[in-house]
């Protein structure tokens, strides 16, 4: 038995050696959204243990003062009803749903990720003239991309933000489905291809931290990963200074080049991005020969513009057909542009979309 015992404990210790390096970084973040979110999680662990608890307990006072050895214990096999004992089955935990409920609504509309922060910190509330650091995320098979349109840069799987400063994410994706995650500054908020989600954040402390994809979105999945760095406002400043001294511009075709799939990628940083890239990649259309997604909801509303207006045509090249197994088939126009002289509908094209040419 002593044997086994030994054997035991080091078979058990890598597994606590192993443990001992995590750090459970849910549970002691370092911005506001995530520790409000921790404090709602440790909250509700704590309601719920309170019938947990008590039931699991009593599961084995009951097996053992009802044990088949002990004779001293009163058993009434007619017994089958309680009044006392129903009130406390039903009221104990219909209190805690009611509580739990309550703090579970309110929590969820104070820490709704579209809504801009009102707080730094438990203490200091948002000042009225804050401007937020805004990022636009986009993520793409398989990395992140980081366009800050007020420092005019972008980056590849690394980002900084400055400490007590709110956060604006703008996030979108260029291909499938993900999810945008730093642990240890707020919750995970889901990237769609043609669409923008918003999270709003800030961090507290200064620091290096990870930040992950939290949705499988194929084989590269595992290396999405990027490094978040909180600095003080000197350092985020040099930050931005270092990242304008690089000699890469992010281009449209620059970016077409940089969405093709491709995993663990080195960090990349761009000193320059092309106007409104951000735009044209939510609404579809950074190729030069494609319609946003924003113009033909306008020629929707506006109730279509006929076969007339189909005046911008295209089809598919040789290896996007070849990619989609198609080179069997017919070649097929299709609407690229939907454009006239004097715009006769009077749309308000937005500006993602430059004017285009019949061709």
């Amino acid at each position: 038995m002593s044997y086994l015992k030994k054997s035991l404990g080091l078979l058990l210790f890598p597994a606590f050696a192993l443990l001992g390096g995590c750090k459970a970084v849910l549970l002691s973040p370092s911005g506001d959204v995530a520790l409000q979110q921790r404090d709602l999680i440790l909250i509700s662990t704590g309601l719920m243990l309170l019938v947990i608890v008590p039931v699991i307990v009593l599961t084995f006072l009951f097996a053992w003062r009802y044990r088949k050895a002990n004779n001293r214990a009163d058993y009434d096999s007619e017994w089958h009803h309680s009044t006392q004992l129903e009130l406390v089955i039903w009221t104990a935990p219909l209190l805690i749903i009611i509580v739990l409920g309550a703090i579970t609504w309110i929590s969820t509309h104070k820490l709704d990720p579209y809504r801009p922060l009102e707080r730094i910190d438990a203490q200091r509330p948002v000042a009225a003239d804050t401007k937020p650091l805004v990022v636009e995320v986009v993520a793409l098979d398989w990395k992140w991309l980081f366009i800050y349109p007020e420092q005019g840069i972008a980056l590849v799987n690394e980002m900084a933000a400055p400490v007590d400063r709110p956060i604006q994410f703008k996030i979108t994706a260029s291909s499938v489905m993900n999810s945008f995650f730093i642990p240890a500054l707020a919750g995970q908020v889901y990237a769609m291809p043609g669409m923008q989600t918003q999270l709003h954040a800030v961090i507290n402390k200064p620091g290096e931290f990870d930040g992950i994809s939290a949705n499988y979105s194929g084989a590269g999945f595992s290396g999405m990963r990027f490094k978040f760095h909180g600095l003080n406002d000197g350092d985020f400043d040099q930050w931005v200074k270092t990242v304008k001294a690089s000699d890469q511009s992010l281009s449209r075709d620059s970016y077409l080049q940089l969405e093709k799939p491709s995993e663990r990628n080195p960090v990349q940083r761009y000193a320059t991005v092309a106007p409104d890239l951000y735009d044209a990649i939510v609404n579809r259309c950074v190729e030069a020969n494609k319609m946003c997604m924003t113009t033909m909801m306008a020629i929707d509303a506006s109730g279509g513009m006929g076969k007339a207006g189909t005046v911008n045509t295209a089809s598919l090249d040789a290896a996007t057909r070849r990619r989609l197994g198609l080179d069997d088939q017919p070649v097929r126009n299709y609407v690229g542009a939907m454009c006239s002289p004097g715009n006769p509908l009077g749309l308000s094209l937005p500006a993602t979309e430059p004017a285009r040419q019949p061709i």
